[in-house]
């Protein structure tokens, strides 16, 4: 810990193990001022292993996933955005934090880092719930899960959610087998070529009141973003360093844009370009956080 010596304002530095419960006394090397030092008080609630939150966008998912745990005996509070997920872990200390890497405002990814950061929510078990849109391109263990704990696929939630679960109140995690990644040849149908390069983008603010259509384009795009951030998290970084997202991922970006074309009606499209939108805002995130 760091301390301050009220008489001349030297910083020292304490080691915690050298500080007993009841204070240790210690004195300045500067002024020889004898200094009383004790470790402070933990301010933030204790973990409650019967408390689970889900952190999800899609009503059906949080809904079954409620009804699995609470038939085991947990009790269940949900977040629905990225802001809301950091909070309650915060203030509601859960024992698991089931979290899905598509969250709107703060990516789901991200929300696991900064919990297993803090100091006062690192002891929370993660599991990361990953929204592969191409199961035939990934056929592999992402390159990172970000201090998760474990990671799930979302059609496998029924069959394998509390068995993870249960291996992580054992303090155990299951043993992945690894595969090769797949061959498969990229798709070589794209957008209009103005979608990916210098378009004008304005940043619009996901509101509550838009339609469900809309919010699912958002999640949609949300989801292509977080499996190539999952799968290439380093060369993720450094190409948006370098201002070369668009270019090192064109590949990608226009495979899921072509999913993206036949999964969102034209009608839903034509309100709004929220493809590139969410490319955008995913961008000006991770440039915040590479900031700080």
């Amino acid at each position: 810990m760091l301390i301050i010596c009220p008489k001349c304002k030297v910083k020292l530095k304490i080691p915690d193990e050298k500080v007993s419960p009841e204070g240790s006394r210690f004195r300045c090397p500067r002024c020889s001022t004898v200094l009383l030092v004790k470790k402070p008080v933990k301010r933030f609630k204790e973990r409650d292993d019967s408390l689970v939150m889900i952190a999800h966008s899609d009503p059906t998912v949080v809904n079954k996933v409620s009804r699995m745990l609470t038939s085991e005996g947990y009790r269940v509070i949900t977040a629905s955005d990225g802001i809301e997920a950091m909070v309650k872990s915060l203030k509601e200390h859960p024992f698991l934090v089931i979290v899905d890497v598509a969250l709107p405002k703060i990516y789901g990814f991200e929300v696991c880092k900064r919990i297993k950061e803090r100091k006062e929510t690192e002891d929370i078990k993660v599991i990361l719930i990953t929204s592969v849109y191409d199961r035939s391109r990934y056929k592999r263990e992402p390159s990172s899960l970000y201090g998760a704990d474990e990671m799930i696929e979302e059609p496998e939630i029924e069959n394998q959610l509390l068995e993870k679960i249960r291996l992580l109140k054992e303090g155990k995690k299951e043993e992945y087998k690894k595969e090769e990644p797949s061959l498969q040849a990229p798709s070589t149908v794209s957008p209009p070529q103005q979608q990916f390069e210098q378009h004008s983008y304005t940043e619009t603010k996901v509101e509550s009141t838009e339609d469900a259509d809309i919010q699912r384009a958002r999640r949609l795009v949300r989801t292509i973003l977080s499996d190539i951030l999952l799968y290439n998290p380093k060369q993720v970084e450094e190409s948006i360093r370098n201002g070369t997202f668009k270019e090192a991922f064109s590949n990608q970006l226009k495979e899921g844009y072509k999913l993206y074309q036949a999964r969102i009606p034209q009608e839903v499209r034509d309100k709004g370009d929220f493809f590139n939108e969410e490319i955008e805002k995913f961008l000006e995130e991770k440039k915040r956080n590479m900031a700080e």
